[in-house]
């Protein structure tokens, strides 16, 4: 399966959605809906992209107990969302609740992929947090306990996605933030990548979102991007 762009639809009001779709290339499919936009329009922030022919990536990271996270999916279901993402250090009895009211909605599913550690984080931020293991050893445990709980795949940075598709295989979905073109502004990422290095590594969907919406010409570089992408897979 060739790699996929996600954009990152970072914006405060629903009513900015159709123009930012309608300007970029018909290839892209997949458009990222996160906390700032759920919590400004709540489910009519997903009725443009469904009703486009565009697939939902409902990023709200959920981390609850089992009970509330496995509802939170059931309702999702109903959103035609493709994916959709859990915190890995909600811990096991959570991971597996997600994992079984997915399965529960047959065709409706979303795909659920697990967030190990976020790309803002470094290994001072896990220290200061009381976390004594490294962060690839952090990360690689919590990628591994939710895919054994049976979730579909992870969230890693691209610094990682090389080692998780070589431990895992080719069946987990891999998403990747922090994707910035070469010379690209880092914002508050401290995890990041070019487009190729994150393909290269076996990145399923890679997340782009202010080098796409922040550009003086989004459609050109959204355009440059999938090039990048497209180099990398030849």
């Amino acid at each position: 399966m060739k790699s996929e762009i996600i954009v990152a639809l970072d914006v405060p009001t629903a009513a900015e959605i159709p123009a930012i779709v309608n300007a970029l290339p018909d290839r892209i499919t997949y458009y990222k809906i996160g906390l700032e936009l759920f919590a400004s329009a709540g489910p009519d922030a997903l009725r443009f992209l469904s009703d486009n022919g565009k697939r939902v990536f409902l990023d709200l990271k959920l981390h609850d107990i089992p009970r509330t996270v496995a509802r939170a999916v059931e309702a999702a279901g109903q959103h035609d969302v493709g994916l959709m993402t859990v915190h890995a250090g909600g811990g096991r009895d959570m991971l597996t609740a997600a994992a079984e009211a997915a399965a529960s909605l047959g065709d409706r599913a979303p795909k659920l992929v697990a967030v190990t550690t976020l790309t803002s984080l470094d290994q001072n931020d896990l220290t200061e947090l009381g976390i004594q293991r490294s962060l690839a050893e952090h990360t690689a445990a919590l990628g591994r306990l939710a895919i054994d709980c049976g979730i579909d795949g992870l969230v890693c940075s691209p610094l990682e996605v090389a080692t998780f598709r070589t431990t895992l295989g080719e069946g987990p979905i891999l998403v990747t933030p922090g994707i910035r073109p070469a010379g690209g502004d880092v914002g508050d990422q401290k995890r990041v990548a070019t487009p190729a290095m994150a393909v290269e590594g076996g990145s399923s969907f890679l997340v782009v979102g202010r080098p796409i919406l922040g550009a003086a010409d989004p459609c050109s570089a959204a355009e440059e991007i999938l090039k990048q992408m497209d180099a990398a897979q030849a």
